[in-house]
Protein backbone atom coordinates (compact mmCIF):
# COMPACT_ATOMS: atom_id res chain seq x y z
CA UNK A 1 0.00 0.00 0.00
CA UNK A 2 1.49 3.36 -1.04
CA UNK A 3 0.65 6.91 0.01
CA UNK A 4 -1.03 7.38 -3.36
CA UNK A 5 -3.18 4.27 -3.13
CA UNK A 6 -5.87 4.31 -0.44
CA UNK A 7 -7.51 1.02 0.53
CA UNK A 8 -9.79 -0.19 -2.26
CA UNK A 9 -13.56 -0.21 -1.82
CA UNK A 10 -16.50 -0.10 -4.22
CA UNK A 11 -16.66 3.23 -6.02
CA UNK A 12 -19.90 5.20 -5.91
CA UNK A 13 -20.04 5.55 -9.69
CA UNK A 14 -19.29 3.02 -12.45
CA UNK A 15 -15.56 2.73 -13.06
CA UNK A 16 -14.16 3.16 -16.57
CA UNK A 17 -12.85 0.14 -18.41
CA UNK A 18 -9.13 -0.53 -18.49
CA UNK A 19 -8.98 0.52 -22.16
CA UNK A 20 -10.84 3.75 -21.48
CA UNK A 21 -8.61 4.49 -18.47
CA UNK A 22 -5.55 4.07 -20.69
CA UNK A 23 -6.98 6.38 -23.33
CA UNK A 24 -7.85 8.94 -20.67
CA UNK A 25 -4.34 8.89 -19.23
CA UNK A 26 -2.81 9.29 -22.69
CA UNK A 27 -5.01 12.26 -23.52
CA UNK A 28 -4.56 13.75 -20.05
CA UNK A 29 -8.34 14.20 -19.81
CA UNK A 30 -11.28 12.22 -18.50
CA UNK A 31 -15.05 12.34 -18.83
CA UNK A 32 -17.88 11.03 -16.71
CA UNK A 33 -20.41 8.33 -17.54
CA UNK A 34 -23.61 9.58 -19.21
CA UNK A 35 -25.69 9.11 -16.05
CA UNK A 36 -25.71 12.87 -15.38
CA UNK A 37 -28.69 14.80 -16.67
CA UNK A 38 -28.08 17.09 -19.65
CA UNK A 39 -30.54 19.56 -18.10
CA UNK A 40 -28.32 20.13 -15.06
CA UNK A 41 -26.37 23.39 -15.23
CA UNK A 42 -22.68 22.84 -15.84
CA UNK A 43 -19.67 24.96 -14.93
CA UNK A 44 -16.12 24.95 -16.24
CA UNK A 45 -13.29 26.24 -14.07
CA UNK A 46 -10.51 27.07 -16.48
CA UNK A 47 -7.08 28.72 -16.55
CA UNK A 48 -5.91 26.57 -13.62
CA UNK A 49 -2.13 26.71 -13.22
CA UNK A 50 -1.97 23.41 -11.33
CA UNK A 51 -4.87 21.01 -10.73
CA UNK A 52 -4.52 18.34 -8.03
CA UNK A 53 -6.69 15.37 -9.03
CA UNK A 54 -5.25 12.64 -6.76
CA UNK A 55 -5.42 10.28 -9.73
CA UNK A 56 -1.90 9.04 -10.55
CA UNK A 57 -3.00 8.01 -14.06
CA UNK A 58 -3.36 11.69 -14.92
CA UNK A 59 -1.00 14.60 -15.43
CA UNK A 60 2.48 14.15 -14.04
CA UNK A 61 1.86 10.54 -12.96
CA UNK A 62 2.53 11.22 -9.28
CA UNK A 63 0.01 10.32 -6.55
CA UNK A 64 -1.33 13.89 -6.86
CA UNK A 65 -2.10 13.41 -10.56
CA UNK A 66 -1.08 17.02 -11.12
CA UNK A 67 -2.28 18.60 -14.38
CA UNK A 68 -0.78 21.90 -15.56
CA UNK A 69 -2.76 24.47 -17.55
CA UNK A 70 -5.88 22.59 -16.60
CA UNK A 71 -9.63 22.85 -16.38
CA UNK A 72 -12.33 20.99 -14.48
CA UNK A 73 -16.01 20.70 -15.39
CA UNK A 74 -18.82 20.38 -12.85
CA UNK A 75 -22.38 19.25 -13.52
CA UNK A 76 -24.80 19.27 -10.62
CA UNK A 77 -22.91 18.04 -7.56
CA UNK A 78 -20.32 16.00 -9.49
CA UNK A 79 -17.11 16.44 -11.40
CA UNK A 80 -17.71 15.39 -15.01
CA UNK A 81 -14.41 16.21 -16.72
CA UNK A 82 -10.80 17.09 -15.87
CA UNK A 83 -7.88 17.67 -18.17
CA UNK A 84 -5.91 20.07 -20.36
CA UNK A 85 -7.90 23.29 -20.70
CA UNK A 86 -7.38 23.27 -24.48
CA UNK A 87 -9.62 20.17 -24.62
CA UNK A 88 -12.30 21.39 -22.23
CA UNK A 89 -15.95 20.71 -23.10
CA UNK A 90 -18.56 23.39 -23.57
CA UNK A 91 -20.49 24.26 -20.39
CA UNK A 92 -23.25 26.60 -19.33
CA UNK A 93 -20.97 28.70 -17.12
CA UNK A 94 -17.25 29.46 -16.92
CA UNK A 95 -15.06 30.55 -14.03
CA UNK A 96 -11.57 31.90 -14.70
CA UNK A 97 -9.09 30.67 -12.09
CA UNK A 98 -6.62 33.31 -13.30
CA UNK A 99 -3.58 31.09 -13.01
CA UNK A 100 -4.32 29.80 -9.51
CA UNK A 101 -4.14 26.25 -8.16
CA UNK A 102 -7.18 24.04 -7.57
CA UNK A 103 -7.25 20.98 -5.33
CA UNK A 104 -9.91 18.74 -3.78
CA UNK A 105 -11.69 20.02 -0.71
CA UNK A 106 -9.93 18.98 2.48
CA UNK A 107 -11.31 15.90 4.25
CA UNK A 108 -11.03 16.40 8.01
CA UNK A 109 -11.52 12.89 9.33
CA UNK A 110 -11.02 13.59 13.06
CA UNK A 111 -12.64 16.40 15.05
CA UNK A 112 -14.57 16.99 18.29
CA UNK A 113 -16.92 19.86 17.51
CA UNK A 114 -19.96 19.31 19.73
CA UNK A 115 -18.93 21.03 22.96
CA UNK A 116 -19.36 24.16 25.03
CA UNK A 117 -16.82 26.45 26.67
CA UNK A 118 -13.08 26.52 26.10
CA UNK A 119 -9.95 25.68 28.07
CA UNK A 120 -7.94 28.85 27.74
CA UNK A 121 -6.64 28.64 31.30
CA UNK A 122 -5.49 25.05 30.78
CA UNK A 123 -3.68 25.99 27.57
CA UNK A 124 -2.03 28.95 29.24
CA UNK A 125 -0.86 26.78 32.13
CA UNK A 126 0.44 24.13 29.75
CA UNK A 127 2.41 26.69 27.77
CA UNK A 128 3.81 27.77 31.11
CA UNK A 129 5.12 24.31 31.89
CA UNK A 130 2.32 21.96 32.97
CA UNK A 131 2.22 18.62 31.13
CA UNK A 132 -0.82 17.53 29.11
CA UNK A 133 -2.89 14.57 30.33
CA UNK A 134 -6.25 13.04 29.42
CA UNK A 135 -7.96 14.43 32.53
CA UNK A 136 -8.65 17.94 31.22
CA UNK A 137 -11.57 16.60 29.21
CA UNK A 138 -13.67 16.74 32.41
CA UNK A 139 -13.72 20.55 32.22
CA UNK A 140 -15.38 20.42 28.80
CA UNK A 141 -17.75 17.70 29.97
CA UNK A 142 -19.10 19.99 32.69
CA UNK A 143 -19.59 22.91 30.29
CA UNK A 144 -21.19 20.73 27.62
CA UNK A 145 -23.68 19.16 30.02
CA UNK A 146 -24.72 22.63 31.15
CA UNK A 147 -25.27 23.93 27.62
CA UNK A 148 -28.59 23.86 25.78
CA UNK A 149 -29.09 22.05 22.49
CA UNK A 150 -29.28 25.40 20.73
CA UNK A 151 -25.98 26.53 22.23
CA UNK A 152 -24.24 23.32 21.19
CA UNK A 153 -25.59 23.58 17.65
CA UNK A 154 -24.57 27.22 17.33
CA UNK A 155 -21.05 26.33 18.41
CA UNK A 156 -20.92 23.43 15.97
CA UNK A 157 -22.10 25.58 13.07
CA UNK A 158 -19.59 28.28 13.95
CA UNK A 159 -16.67 25.88 13.77
CA UNK A 160 -17.98 24.22 10.60
CA UNK A 161 -18.25 27.60 8.89
CA UNK A 162 -14.73 28.44 10.09
CA UNK A 163 -13.43 25.17 8.63
CA UNK A 164 -15.27 25.65 5.34
CA UNK A 165 -13.67 29.06 4.85
CA UNK A 166 -10.34 27.27 5.10
CA UNK A 167 -11.23 24.65 2.49
CA UNK A 168 -12.69 21.76 4.51
CA UNK A 169 -15.63 20.27 2.61
CA UNK A 170 -15.95 16.90 4.38
CA UNK A 171 -15.68 16.49 8.10
CA UNK A 172 -16.09 13.83 10.75
CA UNK A 173 -17.06 14.80 14.27
CA UNK A 174 -17.54 12.95 17.53
CA UNK A 175 -19.49 12.96 20.73
CA UNK A 176 -17.50 12.44 23.93
CA UNK A 177 -18.15 15.54 26.01
CA UNK A 178 -21.44 14.43 27.55
CA UNK A 179 -20.66 11.00 28.98
CA UNK A 180 -24.27 10.37 29.98
CA UNK A 181 -26.84 8.56 27.88
CA UNK A 182 -28.83 11.73 27.29
CA UNK A 183 -25.88 14.01 26.59
CA UNK A 184 -24.06 11.62 24.26
CA UNK A 185 -27.24 10.95 22.27
CA UNK A 186 -28.07 14.64 21.89
CA UNK A 187 -24.51 15.44 20.76
CA UNK A 188 -24.77 12.84 18.02
CA UNK A 189 -28.26 13.95 17.02
CA UNK A 190 -27.00 17.52 16.64
CA UNK A 191 -23.93 16.40 14.68
CA UNK A 192 -25.95 14.12 12.39
CA UNK A 193 -27.95 17.13 11.20
CA UNK A 194 -24.76 18.51 9.65
CA UNK A 195 -22.66 15.54 8.50
CA UNK A 196 -22.95 11.84 7.70
CA UNK A 197 -19.57 11.18 9.32
CA UNK A 198 -20.66 10.98 12.95
CA UNK A 199 -18.72 9.06 15.60
CA UNK A 200 -19.94 7.75 18.94
CA UNK A 201 -17.19 8.44 21.50
CA UNK A 202 -18.87 7.68 24.80
CA UNK A 203 -15.51 6.09 25.63
CA UNK A 204 -13.58 9.38 25.63
CA UNK A 205 -12.73 9.05 29.31
CA UNK A 206 -14.45 7.31 32.21
CA UNK A 207 -17.31 9.59 33.21
CA UNK A 208 -16.72 11.52 36.45
CA UNK A 209 -19.98 9.93 37.62
CA UNK A 210 -18.25 6.53 37.48
CA UNK A 211 -14.83 7.55 38.80
CA UNK A 212 -14.90 4.68 41.31
CA UNK A 213 -16.54 2.18 38.95
CA UNK A 214 -14.85 2.13 35.53
CA UNK A 215 -16.24 -1.34 34.81
CA UNK A 216 -19.73 0.03 35.39
CA UNK A 217 -19.06 2.83 32.92
CA UNK A 218 -17.85 0.38 30.27
CA UNK A 219 -21.10 -1.52 30.79
CA UNK A 220 -23.05 1.71 30.25
CA UNK A 221 -21.07 2.61 27.12
CA UNK A 222 -21.62 -0.85 25.63
CA UNK A 223 -25.25 -1.09 26.74
CA UNK A 224 -27.84 1.62 27.29
CA UNK A 225 -25.66 4.45 25.94
CA UNK A 226 -24.78 2.52 22.78
CA UNK A 227 -28.45 1.71 22.19
CA UNK A 228 -29.34 5.39 22.41
CA UNK A 229 -26.45 6.60 20.26
CA UNK A 230 -26.14 4.02 17.49
CA UNK A 231 -29.06 5.37 15.39
CA UNK A 232 -27.22 8.68 14.90
CA UNK A 233 -23.68 7.40 14.24
CA UNK A 234 -21.68 5.67 11.53
CA UNK A 235 -18.55 5.09 13.64
CA UNK A 236 -17.51 4.11 17.15
CA UNK A 237 -14.29 5.35 18.73
CA UNK A 238 -12.41 4.85 22.00
CA UNK A 239 -9.53 6.69 23.66
CA UNK A 240 -7.21 3.73 24.27
CA UNK A 241 -4.66 5.39 26.53
CA UNK A 242 -3.34 5.53 30.06
CA UNK A 243 -5.85 7.62 31.99
CA UNK A 244 -8.69 6.59 29.68
CA UNK A 245 -9.35 2.97 28.58
CA UNK A 246 -7.01 -0.02 28.48
CA UNK A 247 -6.81 -2.56 25.67
CA UNK A 248 -9.37 -5.00 27.10
CA UNK A 249 -11.88 -2.24 27.81
CA UNK A 250 -11.35 -0.74 24.35
CA UNK A 251 -11.84 -4.12 22.66
CA UNK A 252 -15.11 -4.70 24.52
CA UNK A 253 -16.40 -1.25 23.55
CA UNK A 254 -15.45 -1.47 19.89
CA UNK A 255 -16.75 -5.03 19.57
CA UNK A 256 -20.10 -3.99 21.03
CA UNK A 257 -20.25 -1.12 18.55
CA UNK A 258 -19.53 -3.42 15.62
CA UNK A 259 -22.40 -5.63 16.72
CA UNK A 260 -24.65 -2.57 16.43
CA UNK A 261 -23.40 -1.80 12.92
CA UNK A 262 -20.87 0.91 13.86
CA UNK A 263 -17.41 0.68 12.38
CA UNK A 264 -14.35 1.19 14.64
CA UNK A 265 -11.93 4.08 14.84
CA UNK A 266 -9.33 4.31 17.63
CA UNK A 267 -7.50 7.08 19.48
CA UNK A 268 -4.26 5.13 19.52
CA UNK A 269 -0.75 5.57 20.93
CA UNK A 270 -0.95 9.31 21.45
CA UNK A 271 0.66 9.77 24.86
CA UNK A 272 2.47 6.46 25.37
CA UNK A 273 3.22 3.15 23.72
CA UNK A 274 0.16 0.95 24.07
CA UNK A 275 -2.20 -1.57 22.48
CA UNK A 276 -4.28 0.93 20.46
CA UNK A 277 -2.73 0.47 17.04
CA UNK A 278 -2.67 -3.32 17.25
CA UNK A 279 -6.29 -3.31 18.38
CA UNK A 280 -7.26 -1.03 15.50
CA UNK A 281 -5.69 -3.40 12.98
CA UNK A 282 -7.18 -6.46 14.68
CA UNK A 283 -10.69 -5.01 14.38
CA UNK A 284 -10.18 -3.58 10.88
CA UNK A 285 -10.67 -0.05 12.17
CA UNK A 286 -10.84 2.52 9.41
CA UNK A 287 -8.29 4.65 11.23
CA UNK A 288 -5.82 4.62 14.10
CA UNK A 289 -5.51 8.25 15.12
CA UNK A 290 -2.48 10.05 16.61
CA UNK A 291 0.07 7.19 16.19
CA UNK A 292 2.82 9.13 17.97
CA UNK A 293 4.45 6.29 19.93
CA UNK A 294 4.89 3.29 17.64
CA UNK A 295 6.93 0.12 17.80
CA UNK A 296 8.27 -1.55 14.68
CA UNK A 297 5.47 -4.10 15.09
CA UNK A 298 2.88 -1.32 15.11
CA UNK A 299 4.23 0.16 11.88
CA UNK A 300 4.33 -3.25 10.23
CA UNK A 301 0.76 -3.99 11.31
CA UNK A 302 -0.49 -0.73 9.80
CA UNK A 303 1.44 -1.29 6.58
CA UNK A 304 -0.21 -4.68 6.13
CA UNK A 305 -3.76 -3.58 6.87
CA UNK A 306 -6.52 -1.32 5.59
CA UNK A 307 -6.26 0.84 8.70
CA UNK A 308 -5.14 4.40 7.96
CA UNK A 309 -2.73 6.18 10.30
CA UNK A 310 -4.34 9.57 10.91
CA UNK A 311 -1.82 12.11 12.16
CA UNK A 312 -2.98 15.16 14.10
CA UNK A 313 -0.15 17.70 14.27
CA UNK A 314 -2.34 20.34 15.88
CA UNK A 315 -2.29 18.24 19.05
CA UNK A 316 1.49 18.10 19.18
CA UNK A 317 1.69 21.83 18.47
CA UNK A 318 -0.75 22.64 21.26
CA UNK A 319 0.74 20.26 23.83
CA UNK A 320 4.43 20.58 22.93
CA UNK A 321 4.51 16.81 22.64
CA UNK A 322 6.74 14.64 20.47
CA UNK A 323 5.83 14.84 16.77
CA UNK A 324 4.59 11.68 15.00
CA UNK A 325 7.18 10.32 12.57
CA UNK A 326 5.27 10.53 9.31
CA UNK A 327 8.37 9.74 7.28
CA UNK A 328 8.72 6.38 9.02
CA UNK A 329 5.11 5.49 8.28
CA UNK A 330 5.19 6.59 4.65
CA UNK A 331 8.44 4.79 3.94
CA UNK A 332 6.90 1.61 5.35
CA UNK A 333 3.94 1.91 2.96
CA UNK A 334 1.33 2.98 5.51
CA UNK A 335 -1.58 5.05 4.22
CA UNK A 336 -1.46 8.36 6.11
CA UNK A 337 -4.17 10.96 6.67
CA UNK A 338 -3.81 14.45 8.15
CA UNK A 339 -6.56 15.95 10.26
CA UNK A 340 -7.07 18.82 12.68
CA UNK A 341 -8.32 17.01 15.82
CA UNK A 342 -10.20 20.26 16.43
CA UNK A 343 -11.19 20.24 20.10
CA UNK A 344 -11.09 22.77 22.94
CA UNK A 345 -8.38 21.05 24.94
CA UNK A 346 -5.46 19.73 22.94
CA UNK A 347 -5.86 21.09 19.39
CA UNK A 348 -8.13 24.09 19.09
CA UNK A 349 -7.63 24.65 15.37
CA UNK A 350 -10.01 24.03 12.47
CA UNK A 351 -7.33 24.81 9.87
CA UNK A 352 -6.21 21.93 7.68
CA UNK A 353 -3.75 24.27 5.86
CA UNK A 354 -2.08 24.92 9.22
CA UNK A 355 -1.79 21.17 9.81
CA UNK A 356 -0.32 20.70 6.32
CA UNK A 357 2.36 23.27 7.12
CA UNK A 358 3.16 21.60 10.46
CA UNK A 359 3.39 18.16 8.83
CA UNK A 360 5.88 19.43 6.26
CA UNK A 361 7.93 21.45 8.73
CA UNK A 362 8.03 19.04 11.68
CA UNK A 363 6.87 15.55 10.67
CA UNK A 364 9.03 14.74 7.66
CA UNK A 365 6.35 14.96 4.96
CA UNK A 366 6.85 16.54 1.56
CA UNK A 367 4.29 19.15 0.46
CA UNK A 368 2.84 16.67 -2.02
CA UNK A 369 2.45 13.98 0.66
CA UNK A 370 0.85 16.39 3.11
CA UNK A 371 -1.71 17.64 0.58
CA UNK A 372 -2.53 14.08 -0.50
CA UNK A 373 -2.95 13.04 3.13
CA UNK A 374 -5.25 15.98 3.87
CA UNK A 375 -7.50 15.12 0.91
CA UNK A 376 -7.32 11.55 -0.40
CA UNK A 377 -5.82 10.30 2.86
CA UNK A 378 -8.70 11.73 4.86
CA UNK A 379 -11.12 10.12 2.43
CA UNK A 380 -9.40 6.77 2.94
CA UNK A 381 -9.71 7.22 6.71
CA UNK A 382 -13.46 7.55 6.18
CA UNK A 383 -13.51 4.77 3.57
CA UNK A 384 -14.88 7.18 1.00
CA UNK A 385 -14.03 7.37 -2.70
CA UNK A 386 -16.44 10.12 -3.68
CA UNK A 387 -14.42 12.85 -1.93
CA UNK A 388 -10.73 13.73 -1.71
CA UNK A 389 -10.18 13.58 -5.47
CA UNK A 390 -11.14 15.53 -8.59
CA UNK A 391 -12.00 12.92 -11.18
CA UNK A 392 -15.24 12.19 -13.00
CA UNK A 393 -17.91 10.89 -10.65
CA UNK A 394 -16.38 12.43 -7.54
CA UNK A 395 -18.34 14.97 -5.54
CA UNK A 396 -17.56 18.45 -6.79
CA UNK A 397 -15.68 19.68 -3.73
CA UNK A 398 -12.94 22.07 -4.88
CA UNK A 399 -10.62 24.60 -3.28
CA UNK A 400 -9.22 27.52 -5.28
CA UNK A 401 -6.00 28.86 -3.79
CA UNK A 402 -4.75 32.40 -4.13
CA UNK A 403 -1.47 30.86 -5.25
CA UNK A 404 -0.15 29.08 -8.36
CA UNK A 405 0.66 25.83 -6.55
CA UNK A 406 -0.55 23.63 -3.70
CA UNK A 407 3.01 23.84 -2.32
CA UNK A 408 2.17 27.34 -1.08
CA UNK A 409 0.09 25.76 1.71
CA UNK A 410 3.40 24.86 3.37
CA UNK A 411 5.53 27.56 1.74
CA UNK A 412 3.36 30.39 3.10
CA UNK A 413 2.18 29.13 6.51
CA UNK A 414 -0.45 31.15 8.29
CA UNK A 415 -1.49 33.06 5.17
CA UNK A 416 -5.21 32.76 4.24
CA UNK A 417 -4.68 31.28 0.78
CA UNK A 418 -8.13 29.76 0.23
CA UNK A 419 -9.93 32.20 -2.08
CA UNK A 420 -12.97 30.10 -3.10
CA UNK A 421 -14.59 26.79 -2.14
CA UNK A 422 -17.16 24.69 -3.98
CA UNK A 423 -19.00 22.04 -1.99
CA UNK A 424 -21.16 19.52 -3.86
CA UNK A 425 -20.96 21.75 -6.92
CA UNK A 426 -22.15 24.90 -5.17
CA UNK A 427 -19.82 27.77 -4.48
CA UNK A 428 -19.83 28.09 -0.68
CA UNK A 429 -16.98 30.58 -0.13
Amino acid sequence: MTPGSPPPRPAPDPAPTADQATEDAMSNATTVSPAHSASTASTLITNIAALVTNDPSLGDGTPLGLIRDAAVAIEGDRVVWTGDQSKAPATDNRVDAEGRAVLPGFVDSHSHLVFAGDRTEEFNARMSGRAYSAGGIRTTVAATRAASDAELERNLMRYLAEALRQGTTTFETKSGYGLTVTDEARALRIAAAHTDEVTYLGAHIVSPDYADDPAGYVSLVTGEMLDACAPYARWIDVFCEKGAFDGDQARAILTAGKAKGLHPRVHANQLTYGPGVQLAVELDAASADHCTHLTAEDVDALANSRTVATLLPGAEFSTRAEWPDARRLLDAGVTVALSTDCNPGSSFTSSVPFCVALAVRDMGMTPDEAVWSATAGGAAALRREDVGRLTPGARADLVLLDAPSHVHLAYRPGVPLVSAVWRAGVRAV
